[in-house]
């Protein structure tokens, strides 16, 4: 088993990775310039440092310092090491990282973590696509992870990461945005139970109802959500979701049946 792992990127979501994998017994080498190792973790000085003699080399940092991360630790890596990117980036962007690796004769594979690592750790649901995605896969598996693999190139599962926070971050900020707007209206307490017995009573005819009345319903929707806009900016808060559902609807009302 390859059994060396380097992680960059030690913050909530890399620590714990790294963690768990040396509790799991895997040798791992840690680098982030701005937080310290965790215990039994090897620090280095930089990307290629821990690169160097690494099997595996998760980045865990950001979206925007992928790249940059990439280009530094292919220095470092052996001809036979992988690299799996774990950072909500845009398919364009874990493409880009595979075209650099693969111009480095470096395996790549792009790691959806599908679900919030706190709590998880290493057993957190995740996704690989991209080339050397079998192989990623089955390294971490050794150590107890749960890395799901799909055919296909380097930014599917990004892809699948990316649809499905459209809806929950979505739905989270209108949630939010519901809350914050029932708590100046003094009615906190009920509205929150209502909006958890809609999401405990949802099933399978739910996602088609909320799709099939949008369309169905959109002129009056629309007008509704203008209202509810207005009633936002009246208690003093922002309408940004209730503003874009208004906008939509308005637009769905338009398009031909």
């Amino acid at each position: 088993m390859r059994g060396t792992i380097a992680v960059l990127g030690l913050g909530e979501a890399g620590g714990a990775l790294a963690r768990d994998l040396a509790a799991a017994g895997a040798v791992v080498r840690g680098y982030d310039p701005a937080v310290a190792a965790p215990e039994g973790i090897a620090a280095t000085g930089s990307e290629a440092e821990a690169a160097t003699g690494a099997d595996l080399v998760l980045s865990v940092n950001s979206a925007s310092a992928a790249y940059d991360a990439l280009a530094a630790g292919l220095a470092g890596m052996a001809p036979d090491a992988l690299w799996a990117d774990l950072n909500t980036a845009s398919p364009g962007t874990k493409r880009r990282l595979d075209t650099l690796a693969a111009s480095h004769g470096t395996g790549f594979a792009d790691v959806a973590i599908m679900a919030p690592v706190p709590g998880r750790g290493l057993r957190v649901p995740m996704l690989a696509t991209g080339t050397a995605a079998a192989e990623v896969a089955a390294v971490l598996n050794g150590f107890g992870a749960a890395v799901d693999v799909m055919p296909g190139e380097a930014g599917l599962a990004a892809e699948r990461k990316l649809l499905r926070s459209v809806f929950f971050k979505g739905m989270s900020a209108a949630v939010v945005e519901a809350l914050e707007a029932a708590r100046a209206a003094g009615c906190e307490d009920w509205l929150r139970q209502l909006i958890t017995d809609e999401l405990t009573a949802a099933n399978e005819s739910t996602v088609e109802r909320l799709v099939t009345g949008s369309y169905t319903h959109a002129v009056r929707r629309t007008a509704e959500m203008a209202a509810a806009a207005e009633m936002l900016e009246d208690l003093g808060v922002p309408s940004d979701v209730a503003g874009a559902a208004r906008d939509q609807l308005a637009k769905l009302s338009k398009e031909p049946e």
